[in-house]
């Protein structure tokens, strides 16, 4: 039996490099011999590929399974509510989501977020369709998913509108969440029916500044930024 001259892994006679470091195997006795065949298998064998037609609708009957069953059964025996709602907006979320990933790939970005916003939605109507007052969903629960769609849309399209890059991405990612907080924190105080100020989102939106004029000042000046560039090597 021989080993690796180079990591000392030990070789099947057979072998013609190292399996590990794959450092060429050479012993000057057995030069112009034949080698025995390989106990290894020379095909690999990869597993056929799932396509994706056939994953979508695999995905499609079971979440129409899932929504249809939990309909009957909330309609045939457990009928006190209307909880297979819940279930159903699950459903297609579900679907909304994975849409883009295994039904059309060729989708745009900001319709594919502008679906997923809409899924939500109507899932967040179905459950306060359930509750005894929809208030919470018009006042908050709406607003705010108006708000997240519109902030990924702005960043989807300021993404494909100017270079892109870490910097820049997180400058304008440190640009959105503070206004995010910012107007979560009013419908809240809205909703509640509090004066309207800033608190805690005031404490969001002075840390976001700091950073924010840091991003600024590295992207412009452009010995700091290729600097930063090499020192977290992005």
């Amino acid at each position: 039996m021989s080993y690796c001259v180079n990591c000392g892994v030990e070789l099947e006679a057979s072998l013609k490099e190292c399996p590990l470091c794959h450092t060429p195997v050479i012993n000057p006795k057995e030069a112009g011999k034949e080698l025995p065949p390989s106990p290894y298998p020379t095909d690999k064998g990869q597993v056929e590929e799932v396509k994706r037609k056939d994953l979508g609708i695999l995905l499609s009957v079971v979440l129409t399974a899932t929504a249809g069953t939990c309909f009957l059964l909330n309609l045939l025996v457990f009928d006190h509510s209307l909880w297979s709602l819940q279930v159903i907006g699950i459903c297609i979320c579900l679907f909304v989501f994975t849409f883009p990933m295994v039904y059309y790939r060729k989708m745009p970005p900001a319709l594919s977020l502008l679906a997923d916003g809409v899924a939500v939605a109507v899932y967040l109507y179905m459950i306060a369709y359930l509750t005894p007052s929809t208030a919470w969903f018009w006042q908050l629960g709406l607003p705010i998913v108006v708000l997240v769609i519109l902030n990924t849309e702005i960043f989807t399209f300021l993404a494909r509108l100017v270079p892109f890059s870490l910097l820049s991405g997180a400058l304008c990612l440190f640009i959105e969440i503070p206004l995010f907080c910012a107007a979560l924190e009013l419908m809240i105080r809205r909703m509640l029916q509090s004066p309207l100020r800033l608190t805690w989102s005031a404490v969001v939106l002075t840390v976001c500044a700091i950073i924010d004029v840091a991003l600024v000042t590295i992207l412009v000046k452009k010995r700091l930024r290729n600097e930063v560039r090499r020192r977290l090597h992005f």
